[in-house]
């Protein structure tokens, strides 16, 4: 495979997968908000904050200027933090090319109104564009130390598809496709709560069971509110769903499971956070997707209880108590 390609966001996530592109040959820009961090990256030849360690290919360069980036490339693929994703739409809206193609990395929702991002890309730039997204169990440090993984590539779009498999797929990296965007986006959203809770379980020293119990009845929670958007019940038992939730619940890799298990241990929210040092989108998703299940009336107890921790001060053992005192149901 060979080609060009555009990332913008310079975090873990987008590093990793501007070095994964290159390993197909293609031709990668990488875009990063901080002049002085870019700078640092250029001259090092690696991202020492996020991924130490892990050299740049030849065939990856990297810019701060954000309409050089996309015009680089008509093929963009955006991972910055949901909060940033409206606002990096609207920077290169101005700048793209009539063929250009938009692809996120980033899991989570719009924090202004709740919406996917599949929607926000849409209002900001139109229906017209081919879009996809990318989701799945993946660790930025184990892709970018090219470690076997596999990911969704979710699109209604398939020559997007096809070009998108050219320039990620490899005997390392597989790639699966599927049309269900709205399934993959809400997997991938809301698994970051979960991870949490999960995390705070295990600070609290539940054990083994526990997280066991809090995997498979948050992804019945992951099915409901996917299933009510418009997602398909495959998609939620595949990679971008029940993969991801494993993964993010169960590794310390995972930031939202570290969030956790500070929380877990008693620690504040903040003093984690600042040990943590990255984005831990489960904070956001946790405010959008209890409103959202508010919104349509779905119960999502996990949730419920983990938005409570973070927002209303609510004692862990308190919320682990709050779910053990529901009223005995039936599994489906």
């Amino acid at each position: 495979m060979s080609g060009k390609i555009c990332v913008l966001g310079a975090g873990s996530w987008g590093t990793a997968l501007a070095i994964q592109a290159t390993r197909n040959h293609c031709q990668t820009l990488l875009w990063g908000h901080d002049p002085l961090q870019i700078q640092q990256m250029a001259t090092q030849r690696e991202n020492r904050r996020y991924l130490p360690g892990h050299s740049f290919p030849d065939l990856l360069d990297t810019s701060t200027d954000i309409v050089e980036a996309v015009k680089f490339s008509p093929l963009i693929l955006i991972s910055v933090p949901s909060h940033a994703f409206k606002e990096t739409l609207e920077k290169i809206q101005p700048h793209l090319a009539p063929d250009a193609r938009i692809t996120w990395a980033t899991k989570g929702f719009n924090p202004e109104d709740g919406s996917l991002l599949h929607t926000v890309v849409e209002s900001t730039l139109g229906k017209q564009r081919p879009t996809a997204v990318l989701s799945g169990p993946t660790f930025a440090k184990e892709v970018a130390a090219d470690l076997p993984t596999a990911i969704t590539i979710a699109s209604s779009s398939p020559s997007l598809t096809t070009e998108l498999t050219g320039i990620f797929h490899n005997q390392r990296f597989r790639t699966y496709s599927s049309s269900d965007i709205i399934g993959v986006q809400v997997g991938g959203a809301v698994k970051n709560i979960l991870a949490i809770a999960a995390g705070i379980a295990d600070g609290l020293g539940f054990g083994a069971n526990t997280r066991a119990a809090l995997i498979t009845r948050g992804l019945h929670e992951i099915m409901l509110l996917g299933q009510k958007l418009g997602g398909q019940t495959d998609t939620f038992m595949g990679l971008a769903g029940l993969g991801d939730l494993i993964l993010t619940c169960t590794d310390n890799q995972s930031r939202n499971r570290r969030l956790g298990l500070a929380i877990g241990e008693g620690k504040s929210r903040q003093h984690a956070l600042t040990e943590i040092d990255q984005e831990v989108e489960g904070i956001s998703a946790a405010r959008e997707t209890y409103l959202l299940a508010q919104k349509l009336s779905i119960e999502m107890p996990i949730v419920e209880q983990t938005y409570k921790v973070l927002y209303e001060d609510l004692a862990p053992k308190q919320a682990v108590i709050n779910l053990l005192n529901r009223d005995p149901k039936s599994e489906s």
